[in-house]
């Protein structure tokens, strides 16, 4: 995983978050998830470069948080890369908003949606937080469960 770029030796808050890779189109056997200790002050942005990091994944499209797990496209409450861009979307920005203020409440889910054409999906978990002594410690891997499935497989080789 990636280092905090920004070194702070201050005591902070961490959020804990365990993600999973959902099966929808069968891609993602054994059904691996990652659990991550991280900021609550960083944005949902650099969150999600995180989440595509802890997957192995290329952090290369654009992506979402969606309050509706079941179906993406139904959400009431969202931030999308989109609103970032300059593009047209009803949700408000992954860079402007960040853990903290959407996660609040302890067992919340929020879909997390990677690559609109491949439709990589997740579903982030807020499972705990603690005060840390030095929150330059974080981000921290906690566990990880599961082989991540090829982001770009080769179809033809089969």
């Amino acid at each position: 995983m990636k280092e905090n770029s920004k070194s702070n030796s201050k005591p902070g808050k961490v959020k804990i978050f365990k993600i999973s890779l959902a099966d929808h189109l069968g891609r993602a056997k054994g059904n691996p998830y990652r659990t991550l200790a991280v900021p609550a002050s960083w944005s949902l942005y650099r969150f999600a470069e995180l989440i595509i990091d802890s997957f192995n994944f290329d952090f290369d499209h654009c992506f979402g948080f969606f309050d509706n797990v079941k179906n993406f496209y139904k959400s009431q409450e969202g931030y999308e890369l989109f609103r970032d861009i300059g593009e047209d979307t009803n949700f408000g920005s992954v860079k402007k908003n960040n853990i903290d203020k959407v996660f609040r409440v302890i067992g919340k889910k929020m879909g997390f949606l990677f690559d609109y054409g491949d439709e990589w999906k997740f579903i982030v978990e807020f499972t705990g937080e603690m005060e840390v002594p030095a929150i330059k410690d974080y981000p921290k891997l906690l566990e990880s469960k599961g082989k991540a499935p090829e982001q770009y497989p080769d179809y033809d080789e089969a």
